[in-house]
């Protein structure tokens, strides 16, 4: 599929990140397409929605330029990207269109099997919702409406608790007492190439056992995880990769319930990091509508709502796109161009490095990251301007999640945002936004200190009602 592009005078982006000169911003790309639609007396309503197995359902809708020959690759181009994104960001495996029955058959062959995006309805459709990703031309009266729902989790503060997170490195956990951290520590793990299950659910019960120790009863339990929970149950983490797909569904796919049995069923919830990560962000600035990114390994995000719940969304903004440039920097997982893993990541940086002069060779990525730091904190202009260039993209970024998600705060975090090159990006940041999207009002915040220590295990400490 080409990157097919609106006029080009209607797409004019004022800042330009130095060490990547070609970026085009996919909010500017979708905006400039829409003007065009807008523009034209014979345009056309799409109307989308994204639908789970359980009836849950997500509702999109768009002008469209008229279905002739002329504009079939640029509409095409524009839906596709667009799905992608809702995919990541919502979740669902049934697509279910009205408006533009010719876009069907054009889907499904990219989503297919052999498809240029294979992968994520594989991941998505398979391993997260139990079937293939489906496409389907519908009235729009056969719409099913927009769900609402919202995951009642977090704020509970009452009582002894245990907090939990899960990270490729370390396991960390804390025990909390009416919401004042009594003990927390962080054990050293290899989760990712353990093939025994056992390695995981004993590792975990270790730490709770741990934290439990310096508390008179325990009264609940949160955690925090990379990878995709639903009502506690693992669909997909990266954590249990070396684990065999019998073993994962034998084991690991309800080790939350086994656990939650050892200790007397009390209540019991495990939700994405992400998630936890901007509940924490939202307790700490007593502040609602917050998206929390955080620059590490990947990109990983969070949301909680203007009404300061957690939605049943997966928000995996690392496989969502943000560049719509032909030829763009390439996800070696998925395989897509263009996603905001190759941007706000250690990968990023390592990307950013080579165009800058740096020499890392096969230097692993978290080792580049630190010698991008090191020479930061030297006055090493290269390393500004992989600052520089990331804050550029990153506000871009920010405008276009904007058109998904209702932000008012914007919580940056993760260690590619440590030290002076994360207020260089921030700063970068705020730019674009002031000059190409005035009306936005969204916050970039930092965690405090506080947060940063013991934000993310009273979040998680907080999950459960009792």
């Amino acid at each position: 599929m080409t990157a097919i592009a609106p006029s080009p005078s209607r797409i004019q982006a004022t800042c330009l990140p130095v060490l990547d000169p070609f970026f085009l911003p996919a909010v500017l790309w979708n905006r400039a397409y829409r003007e065009l639609a807008g523009d034209r007396a014979d345009s056309r309503q799409l109307d989308l929605a994204l639908v789970r197995p359980d009836g849950t359902a997500f509702r999109w809708s768009s002008p469209l330029l008229p279905e002739t020959a002329e504009h079939a690759g640029m509409t095409l181009r524009y839906v596709e990207r667009i799905l992608k994104f809702l995919l990541w960001q919502k979740g669902g495996s049934r697509v279910l269109i009205s408006g533009a029955p010719e876009l069907v058959p054009a889907l499904a062959a990219i989503y297919g099997p052999a498809g240029a995006r294979e992968f994520d309805s594989t991941f998505i459709g398979q391993k997260i919702f139990g079937e293939p990703i489906s496409f389907q031309a519908v009235a729009k009266e056969e719409l099913p409406v927009e769900s609402s729902e919202t995951i009642a989790l977090g704020r509970h503060l009452g009582g002894c608790r245990i907090g939990f997170d899960l990270g490729g490195s370390d396991r960390k956990c804390a025990a909390v007492v009416d919401g004042e951290v009594v003990f927390s520590e962080e054990i050293v793990w290899d989760p990712y190439f353990q093939s025994d299950p056992s390695y995981h659910i004993e590792g975990v019960q270790d730490s709770l056992l741990r934290a439990a120790a310096h508390l008179p009863r325990v009264d609940a339990i949160g955690g925090s995880s990379a990878g995709v929970y639903v009502n506690n149950e693992v669909r997909a983490a990266s954590l249990f990769r070396g684990v065999s797909e019998a073993d994962f569904e034998a084991r690991i796919r309800g080790m939350f319930f086994e656990l939650q049995e050892r200790w007397e069923n009390i209540p019991f919830e495990v939700v994405n990091d992400g998630e936890v990560t901007a509940l924490a962000g939202s307790m700490s600035l007593n502040e609602n509508a917050v998206l929390g990114v955080a620059m590490g390994t990947s990109e990983a995000a969070g949301y909680v709502d203007p009404n300061g719940s957690i939605r049943p969304w997966l928000n995996e903004l690392a496989f969502a796109p943000v560049d719509y440039r032909e030829n763009g920097p390439l996800d070696e997982w998925s395989g897509d161009e263009g996603c905001g893993v190759q941007f706000f990541s250690q990968q990023g940086v390592a990307r950013l490095a080579k165009a800058a002069g740096f020499e890392f060779g096969n230097m692993p990525f978290p080792e580049q990251l630190v010698e991008v730091q090191t020479a930061m904190k030297a006055g090493d202009e290269r390393a500004r301007q992989i600052y520089e260039t990331i804050g550029v993209c990153f506000g871009y970024a920010i405008a276009h999640y904007a058109d998904f998600y209702e932000i008012r705060n914007l919580l940056i975090l993760g260690r590619v945002t440590s030290g002076e090159g994360g207020s260089i990006i921030i700063a970068e940041a705020e730019k674009v936004l002031a000059t190409e999207f005035p009306e936005l009002r969204i916050k970039l915040v930092v965690p405090d200190e506080k947060t940063k220590r013991h934000g993310q295990a009273v979040a998680a400490a907080s999950l459960a009602a009792v």
